[in-house]
């Protein structure tokens, strides 16, 4: 188990990973959605985006962090003891990426098993993926220092503002998908 002063270290790379894993996976869902594609294309879609996208987050995570360590190593600033370690800091945001991220495919592997799920599956993402956000905008104010409020309801906005930007795209475009 990791002392306590550890998990608060890397803290902001789950908040990072977590709002990014939920805006994005949910803006490929609202896009396919607005193109009126099929629950089976939407699941294919989703999980693409979320372990492609996720990997590519962690690992330009990871060089981001060890360059700036090799920049602060090169002009005498920090020691690597103080500094985070570039493969946590590209674990913790994986896993918050995968973690939160999935939350808007959760009704759409869910809507087989029952009807009502299946007949609201796009409502239960949306409502799913707005509580995450505000959770997780709720943690980033903490580690930000910021009103919690505040940064859930801004964390929301831009999660929606993404989505919205994402369905009007689909559905422009639906035409295009035979």
């Amino acid at each position: 188990m990791l002392k306590r002063g550890v998990r608060r270290e890397y803290l902001s790379e789950f908040v990072y990973g977590g709002i990014d894993g939920a805006v994005t996976t949910f803006a490929v869902v609202s896009g396919a959605m607005g193109a009126s594609l099929t629950s089976t294309v939407i699941l294919i879609l989703g999980f693409a985006n979320l372990f492609a996208d996720g990997f590519s987050m962690a690992v330009s995570n990871y060089l981001s962090t060890s360059s700036q360590r090799e920049l602060n190593l090169r002009h005498k600033h920090a020691h690597p003891h103080e500094e985070k370690s570039p493969k946590r800091t590209a674990i913790a945001t994986f896993i918050s990426f995968l973690a939160i991220g999935i939350i808007p495919l959760i009704s759409f592997v869910l809507s087989p098993v029952s009807q009502t799920i299946n007949s609201n599956k796009f409502v239960l993402s949306f409502v799913l993926t707005g509580i995450a956000l505000l959770i997780v905008g709720a943690v980033k104010g903490k580690v930000i220092g910021k009103h919690y409020l505040k940064s859930s309801f801004e964390t929301l906005a831009i999660g929606g503002v993404a989505a919205l930007i994402a369905f009007l795209v689909g559905y422009l475009l639906k035409g295009l998908a035979g």
